[in-house]
């Protein structure tokens, strides 16, 4: 049996302790340490039966685990990155990968010059399901595609924004949600080009957007809009459609469309539609449902991360990929802040 590879995790606030637990729960994997200041991280770390350390300096004294997960506040992901890459442990970082471009451009440079495997936790393209959507894309059933549209469309109570940084800027929908989306999107279609939005806070009236509409340009030359909000009592988005997450109640809705020239598709419920003999309006349509095997994208990550340490894969989602990700995030902020279309290719 291969032996397993010994994972900390730096962290232990909510996305944290779901890493411990998928790492307690995974064969390939085995929980090396808890890294967290908190007396709250102490105590998990008590209960996994492992190691705790304050700080990442303070394990690698004593302990040096085959790679750490980095689920610490955005603010600290690039330090924490850079700790890592330096002593050589390859690391898997929670989304966003850094809050600032420069940070980022810096510390996935550094790891491509030491060679130390580097991810970004995007887990969402480990979904089985966002996986068979891609092969239905790269397989022509859809022929030329031209269009996408994605939605992220719900109600946050007002008690979510009794935290207060939840109500200053950065802390909005675009950043914190939309995020996940134009990963998805980068994923299924390819690298964006350009972008165009608006934003609105006229319901709550914080310092943070409420509702932003984006029009998308990919380099193949796919057309996107993409419209989030958490302000409206809606079924359309990501939580609500895919039961990925059981805290939200599932509906049977669709969060994306995409259309070709042979056919279009529906996410999450991978129904291909296509005209049953000639293609035009007035022809009737033939309705296929790709089947796929359902698994917790969390666990297909970390699976994905130990096959990377062991040097049998390469990232699904590498440390540069998720700094493309939101290179495309700050776009968005940047042509809603200025009404202008960004032109990626010259930020």
């Amino acid at each position: 049996m291969t032996q397993r590879v010994r994972l900390a995790v730096l962290g232990a606030g909510l996305i944290g302790k779901r890493h411990i637990q998928h790492v307690l729960a995974e064969p390939s994997a085995e929980l090396a340490a808890v890294v967290d200041p908190t007396p709250v991280g102490e105590a998990i770390a008590i209960e996994a039966g492992v190691r705790w350390f304050a700080s990442f300096a303070d394990m690698m004294r004593s302990e040096r685990p085959d790679g750490v997960i980095i689920a610490t506040p955005n603010q600290v992901h690039v330090q924490n990155g850079l700790e890592a890459v330096e002593a050589g442990v390859p690391a898997l970082i929670e989304k966003p990968i850094a809050d600032d471009i420069a940070a980022g451009e810096t510390l996935v440079n550094l790891a491509d010059v030491k060679g130390v495997p580097l991810l970004t936790g995007h887990h969402r393209r480990h979904n089985p399901m966002i996986q068979k959507a891609k092969e239905i894309i790269d397989s022509g059933t859809l022929g030329r595609l031209l269009v996408v549209n994605a939605m992220f469309w719900l109600f946050k109570p007002d008690e979510y924004f009794d935290v207060p940084w939840r109500r200053e800027k950065g802390a909005g929908p675009v950043f914190l949600n939309l995020i996940h989306d134009i990963d998805n999107l980068r994923f299924l279609c390819g690298d964006i080009s350009a972008v165009q939005a608006c934003e609105s806070r006229a319901v709550r009236g914080h310092a943070v957007e409420e509702t932003a509409v984006i029009l998308l340009e990919f380099k193949s030359g796919v057309l996107g809009t993409a419209s989030v909000s958490d302000s409206v009592v809606a079924p359309w988005s990501w939580e609500m459609t895919t039961g990925e997450n059981t805290a939200f109640p599932r509906t049977e809705e669709t969060c994306y469309m995409l259309g070709g020239t042979q056919g279009s598709l529906a996410v999450p419920s991978l129904e291909v539609w296509r005209n049953a003999q000639k293609r035009s309006w007035t022809e009737p349509f033939k309705r296929d449902t790709a089947v796929f095997q359902n698994e917790d994208p969390l666990v297909m990550q970390i699976r994905q991360f130990c096959r990377v340490i062991r040097g049998e894969d390469t990232p699904l989602v590498s440390g540069r990929e998720g700094l493309e990700t939101l290179r495309v995030i700050e776009a968005v902020k940047q042509s809603a802040a200025t009404g202008r279309r960004v032109n990626l290719s010259q930020n």
